[in-house]
């Protein structure tokens, strides 16, 4: 009775201290995610160059940091500097289209008796826009802490990459068979989304651009940038970039452009999109397309943009555990 006591004592305690370290360290998760995220992908060339060139690990660990800051911290930042330039020289010609948004309006509470210009719209709205601005900047603060914890993070993990290794695997309560199921589960899923979402999002990107371009939408590569961007937005996607870029061809008189780029958008970006993914996740990871989706929506929701990847993730190991439960226990009692 006193071991038992001692022993569940112990897992309360382990439970509690766990759930109030979380619970308080939470705003750094997403750094934590990304550190992870990219220390299974550079895992291969620490292996190599401590293991095969012989290469003293903090050596190899900077070098590698480096290498992630030129081909992914750079790049990324100075994408989202380009972004924030264009967006401020942007210069749309809304002449037309605030006449034919006044005409809608007017023939909207003519018809209806709805006034849409009503102060508690522009209360409504203005709350929304205020929000939404909010948001936008509190993103942006939280990507510069994503970066500095996932580099700090990052690098004690690829020092300490044995120890880390053998000391997670040892907790696992699996016998050796499942322990190598789950590690090969999170690296496939892992590595999968990883390359196969900015892949996804690059060609999407383009695809979009040119549609942009035919149907001579102004600052067309900003907005094959954005499209790129909400290629990881679940259900929705694309369609927040392009459905308003046709409201407005359709609203500046510009019908024929924009019913072309909706049939464009409708036909080719979005069968493109659904093709393109779920070909990329099945052969990265052979994931079904259900857990893809359902994944991202659950990871969004759960860590913000790295739930994207760690969403299907957490669904993968999910199924994989009662898997293992149904075949050790219940399959053994048949």
């Amino acid at each position: 009775m006193k071991e038992k006591y001692f022993r569940y004592s112990l897992i309360i305690l382990i439970l509690a201290l766990g759930w109030l370290i979380v619970s308080g360290l939470w705003t750094f998760v997403n750094g934590l995610l990304a550190a992870f995220t990219i220390y299974v992908l550079v895992r291969g060339q620490m292996i190599y160059l401590t293991e095969k060139r012989k290469m003293n690990n903090l050596f190899a660990a900077i070098l590698i940091l480096l290498e992630v800051t030129a081909c992914v911290i750079v790049p990324l930042y100075l994408l989202v500097w380009m972004l924030v330039v264009r967006i401020q020289d942007i210069n749309f010609d809304i002449t037309q289209a605030t006449s034919t948004v006044n005409h809608f309006i007017s023939l909207i509470q003519e018809r209806t008796g709805y006034d849409i210009l009503s102060i508690g719209n522009i209360e409504t709205a203005t709350a929304y826009l205020t929000k939404g601005v909010q948001f936008i900047i509190g993103q942006v603060g939280g990507l510069i802490v994503t970066t500095v914890v996932m580099f700090f993070l990052l690098y004690f993990m690829l020092i300490s990459r044995k120890k880390m290794e053998s000391y997670v695997i040892g907790l696992l309560p699996f016998d050796e068979k499942n322990k190598h199921k789950i590690t090969n589960e999170i690296n496939s899923m892992v590595r999968s989304n990883a390359i196969g979402i900015p892949l996804l999002a690059i060609i999407q990107g383009i695809i979009a651009m040119i549609g942009y371009w035919a149907a001579g939408v102004p600052s067309y590569f900003m907005f094959g940038t954005l499209t790129a961007f909400a290629t990881i937005v679940p259900l929705v996607g694309t369609g927040l970039v392009w459905f308003p870029l046709v409201v407005y061809l359709a609203l500046t008189g510009n019908w024929i452009a924009a019913i072309g780029l909706a049939a464009y958008c409708g036909i080719i970006l979005i069968n493109i999109d659904n093709v393109i993914r779920f070909a990329l996740q099945k052969k990265l990871a052979d994931t079904h397309p259900l857990i893809t989706v359902f994944g991202v929506i659950l990871g969004i929701w759960l860590f913000g943009f790295w739930g994207v990847i760690f969403g299907p993730l957490l669904l993968s190991i999910f199924f994989l555990l009662v898997n293992i439960f149904k075949r050790e226990y219940l399959d053994n009692e048949q």
